[in-house]
Protein backbone atom coordinates (compact mmCIF):
# COMPACT_ATOMS: atom_id res chain seq x y z
CA UNK A 1 0.00 0.00 0.00
CA UNK A 2 1.32 3.18 -0.82
CA UNK A 3 -0.31 6.10 1.98
CA UNK A 4 -0.50 3.15 4.71
CA UNK A 5 -1.45 6.26 7.45
CA UNK A 6 -4.34 7.58 5.53
CA UNK A 7 -8.05 6.94 6.81
CA UNK A 8 -8.76 4.88 9.81
CA UNK A 9 -10.89 1.00 10.41
CA UNK A 10 -14.09 1.37 11.74
CA UNK A 11 -14.89 1.19 15.83
CA UNK A 12 -17.56 -1.21 14.82
CA UNK A 13 -15.98 -4.90 15.91
CA UNK A 14 -18.05 -6.56 13.07
CA UNK A 15 -16.48 -4.28 11.02
CA UNK A 16 -13.23 -2.39 11.02
CA UNK A 17 -13.43 -1.08 7.20
CA UNK A 18 -10.62 0.98 6.42
CA UNK A 19 -12.72 4.11 5.35
CA UNK A 20 -10.82 7.38 3.76
CA UNK A 21 -13.43 9.51 4.81
CA UNK A 22 -14.10 8.28 8.76
CA UNK A 23 -16.92 9.86 11.07
CA UNK A 24 -16.21 10.55 14.87
CA UNK A 25 -18.98 10.13 16.82
CA UNK A 26 -20.17 12.92 18.81
CA UNK A 27 -21.29 11.22 21.38
CA UNK A 28 -18.74 8.31 22.64
CA UNK A 29 -15.88 9.58 20.15
CA UNK A 30 -15.05 6.82 18.57
CA UNK A 31 -14.39 6.77 14.64
CA UNK A 32 -16.99 4.69 11.98
CA UNK A 33 -17.61 4.20 8.70
CA UNK A 34 -20.74 5.61 7.18
CA UNK A 35 -22.86 2.52 7.69
CA UNK A 36 -21.91 2.70 11.26
CA UNK A 37 -22.01 6.18 12.46
CA UNK A 38 -25.46 6.63 13.61
CA UNK A 39 -26.05 6.21 17.55
CA UNK A 40 -28.04 2.57 17.31
CA UNK A 41 -26.28 1.49 14.39
CA UNK A 42 -22.71 0.38 16.89
CA UNK A 43 -24.92 0.40 19.88
CA UNK A 44 -23.36 3.65 21.38
CA UNK A 45 -23.39 3.63 25.08
CA UNK A 46 -22.96 7.64 25.63
CA UNK A 47 -25.97 8.37 22.85
CA UNK A 48 -28.07 9.26 25.95
CA UNK A 49 -25.85 12.56 26.36
CA UNK A 50 -26.74 13.66 22.56
CA UNK A 51 -29.80 11.97 22.02
CA UNK A 52 -32.13 14.28 23.50
CA UNK A 53 -35.85 14.19 23.15
CA UNK A 54 -38.14 16.29 24.45
CA UNK A 55 -41.62 13.87 25.07
CA UNK A 56 -45.38 15.51 24.17
CA UNK A 57 -48.28 15.43 26.41
CA UNK A 58 -50.87 13.03 24.73
CA UNK A 59 -53.80 14.49 26.08
CA UNK A 60 -53.10 18.57 26.06
CA UNK A 61 -50.25 17.90 22.62
CA UNK A 62 -47.76 20.00 25.25
CA UNK A 63 -43.72 19.56 25.72
CA UNK A 64 -42.66 18.60 28.67
CA UNK A 65 -39.17 19.51 29.71
CA UNK A 66 -37.64 16.50 31.17
CA UNK A 67 -34.18 17.64 33.08
CA UNK A 68 -30.92 15.27 32.77
CA UNK A 69 -31.40 12.20 34.85
CA UNK A 70 -35.44 12.14 35.11
CA UNK A 71 -37.08 9.27 33.44
CA UNK A 72 -39.59 11.15 31.02
CA UNK A 73 -42.07 8.66 31.22
CA UNK A 74 -42.67 9.73 35.12
CA UNK A 75 -42.36 13.62 34.19
CA UNK A 76 -45.11 13.33 32.12
CA UNK A 77 -47.12 11.32 34.58
CA UNK A 78 -46.99 13.85 36.95
CA UNK A 79 -47.53 16.70 33.99
CA UNK A 80 -50.84 14.93 33.52
CA UNK A 81 -51.55 14.73 37.28
CA UNK A 82 -51.50 18.66 37.88
CA UNK A 83 -50.19 20.87 35.13
CA UNK A 84 -52.12 19.43 32.23
CA UNK A 85 -54.52 21.51 30.55
CA UNK A 86 -56.44 18.97 28.78
CA UNK A 87 -60.54 19.53 29.20
CA UNK A 88 -62.21 16.58 28.11
CA UNK A 89 -65.42 18.41 27.62
CA UNK A 90 -63.52 20.99 25.37
CA UNK A 91 -63.13 18.05 22.52
CA UNK A 92 -66.88 17.57 22.91
CA UNK A 93 -68.08 21.06 21.79
CA UNK A 94 -70.00 21.78 18.81
CA UNK A 95 -67.97 23.38 15.96
CA UNK A 96 -71.58 23.76 13.80
CA UNK A 97 -73.90 25.26 15.95
CA UNK A 98 -75.54 28.63 13.94
CA UNK A 99 -78.83 26.75 12.62
CA UNK A 100 -80.31 28.10 9.62
CA UNK A 101 -83.67 29.97 10.37
CA UNK A 102 -85.12 28.49 6.71
CA UNK A 103 -88.40 26.79 7.48
CA UNK A 104 -87.34 22.63 6.28
CA UNK A 105 -83.32 23.36 6.50
CA UNK A 106 -81.58 21.78 8.73
CA UNK A 107 -77.96 22.74 7.59
CA UNK A 108 -75.64 24.58 10.37
CA UNK A 109 -72.78 26.95 10.01
CA UNK A 110 -69.70 27.56 11.97
CA UNK A 111 -70.45 30.60 11.64
CA UNK A 112 -73.22 33.34 11.69
CA UNK A 113 -74.19 34.24 8.18
CA UNK A 114 -76.78 37.22 8.66
CA UNK A 115 -79.04 38.72 6.70
CA UNK A 116 -78.51 42.45 6.10
CA UNK A 117 -82.61 42.82 5.79
CA UNK A 118 -84.42 40.25 8.07
CA UNK A 119 -81.51 39.82 10.62
CA UNK A 120 -82.22 36.46 10.26
CA UNK A 121 -79.11 33.46 10.62
CA UNK A 122 -78.94 31.40 7.43
CA UNK A 123 -77.00 28.65 6.16
CA UNK A 124 -74.26 29.07 2.85
CA UNK A 125 -77.12 28.23 0.76
CA UNK A 126 -80.19 30.88 1.54
CA UNK A 127 -78.20 33.33 3.10
CA UNK A 128 -79.33 35.62 -0.11
CA UNK A 129 -82.48 37.95 0.53
CA UNK A 130 -84.27 35.65 -2.59
CA UNK A 131 -83.09 32.38 -1.36
CA UNK A 132 -85.12 32.84 2.10
CA UNK A 133 -88.16 34.40 1.05
CA UNK A 134 -86.70 37.31 2.93
CA UNK A 135 -89.84 39.74 4.61
CA UNK A 136 -87.18 42.81 6.04
CA UNK A 137 -87.74 45.08 3.52
CA UNK A 138 -89.86 46.60 1.24
CA UNK A 139 -87.24 47.57 -1.22
CA UNK A 140 -87.20 45.64 -4.42
CA UNK A 141 -84.63 42.88 -4.25
CA UNK A 142 -82.38 42.08 -7.78
CA UNK A 143 -80.96 38.56 -7.93
CA UNK A 144 -77.34 38.67 -8.35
Amino acid sequence: MELPWLGEHCSERSCKQLDFLPLKCDACGEVFCKDHIRYDDHKCSSAYKKNVQVPVCPLCNSPIPVQKGEIPDIVVGAHIDKDCKYNPAQQKQKIFTNRCFKPGCKRKEMMKVVCEQCGGNFCIKHRHPLDHDCKGSSRPISKA
